[in-house]
């Protein structure tokens, strides 16, 4: 007896994955639009789809983040290439893409200012601000090949111009200075209980171990010797850390040091400027 969608998309939530998960691994599994099952719901699914959409069903209900389990995930406009060897991109991070872009508009900053994207990942924040400000010369850079891999498949698809450099933080841009520098870090604290929860994703990529803020503090502390003077550094970190974040920038001496909210009001992204000497 054969499936219906229906019947398909029921199972999966009696497994306890969301609804709108479902269809669009469905529509996956069917080569089919998503708009398709909804006006279809009574249609058979075909019997060599039911077992590769059965077992992403289970995966996903065991937190398998969805980007892995279709491959891609949109980001800020851009669809990228995603794999367990990266982040799951956040629509959060959209907002220190957001801030960036403000900033390379300001009157003050040159056309074709030089950014940094530090442990850039699947490539997102560098490919977004490449796409959206195509004159700044954008870096990207991480301790990973395998990240890195990924990033530089998502920017020849997507013809983007972006240097990559593998390093951690700083130390892969030996001498460079830049006007911009932008990073969205492992932040999370070692024995947070939600790293379960994350399990599938890159452990380095989450949590530095300890109180969430080592990675952090290496990007401020090197930060004064790779930015230009009046240079911004830009960081995205957990909602209950910006107090300890600004504490860091304004002791490495910067100021104009504020603090953005993310999509849902909490605090996500702080930031600085270097003093103009």
């Amino acid at each position: 007896m054969s499936t219906t969608v229906r019947e398909a998309l029921a199972a999966a939530r009696a497994q306890g994955v969301d609804r709108l998960d479902a269809q669009l691994l469905l529509a996956f599994h069917l080569h089919r639009p998503r708009a398709w099952l909804i006006a279809h719901d009574d249609q058979p699914v075909a019997a060599a789809s039911i077992s590769p959409y059965a077992a992403d069903i289970a995966r996903r209900a065991d937190g398998v983040p969805l980007a892995y389990l279709l491959g891609e995930r949109e980001f800020h406009g851009l669809r990228l290439q995603v794999t367990r060897d990266v982040l799951d991109p956040r629509p959060d991070t959209e907002t220190l893409v957001d801030w960036a872009l403000e900033r390379l508009a300001a009157p003050s900053m040159p056309p074709t200012a030089e950014v940094v994207d530090l442990g850039t990942g699947s490539g997102a924040i560098a490919l977004a601000i490449a796409h959206r400000h195509p004159t700044a010369r954008v870096t990207a850079t991480d301790l990973s090949p395998k990240a890195l891999a990924v990033a530089q498949d998502n920017a020849q698809r997507l013809g983007l111009a972006v240097q990559w450099a593998e390093g951690a933080w700083w130390s892969a841009l030996p001498g460079r200075r830049f006007h911009l520098a932008v990073s969205n870090p492992p932040y999370i604290r070692g024995d947070d209980p939600h790293l379960a929860a994350l399990r599938h994703e890159p452990l380095l990529a989450l949590t530095p171990g300890g109180d969430g803020l080592d990675a952090l503090r290496a990007i401020v502390g090197g930060a004064p010797e790779a930015l230009r003077p009046g240079g911004w550094l830009l960081l995205e970190h957990g909602w209950d850390q910006a107090d300890a974040v600004q504490a860091l920038l304004r002791g490495h001496g910067f100021d104009d040091v504020q603090t953005r909210a993310d999509l849902a009001g909490r605090p996500r992204c702080t930031g600085g400027r270097r003093a103009a000497v």
